[in-house]
């Protein structure tokens, strides 16, 4: 851990903490690597898997993150193509404290149902 003294401000671009949250800081992010934990997956199953997504973002974010050098895609020749996504090492030790986070919203998730109720009315 890098004492707090050493730590760059917050807000500046070169900040690991934010440079993390500009990587899984949106709306899809965490769930894609959610259902990436569980294995390879293809296209399909994670619009079947999040509902609400649509193709496009799915794609972005698929983009994104395969960029990121955190999600591998692979394609293969046949038809109709087939394409299927898994994370990389990389994306694996990213998925580590995400899982964290998923335990802990299911632990909490009444709580999170009355926030959530109260602030979208």
């Amino acid at each position: 851990m890098v004492p707090k003294e050493q730590r760059p401000i917050l807000l500046s671009q070169d900040c690991p903490v934010r440079q993390m949250l500009d990587i899984v800081g949106d709306k899809w992010t965490p769930l894609i690597l959610c259902i990436l934990r569980s294995g390879t997956i293809r296209y399909g199953d994670f619009q079947r898997q999040i509902p609400g997504i649509s193709k496009k973002m799915l794609t972005q974010t698929l983009r994104q993150l395969e960029s990121d050098g955190i999600v591998e895609r692979t394609v293969y020749p046949v038809v109709p193509p087939k394409v299927e996504y898994k994370l990389t090492p990389f994306g694996e030790k990213l998925i580590e404290p995400i899982a964290v986070l998923a335990d802990w919203a299911w632990q909490h998730q009444e709580e999170l149902n009355l926030i959530y109720k109260r602030n979208r009315m």
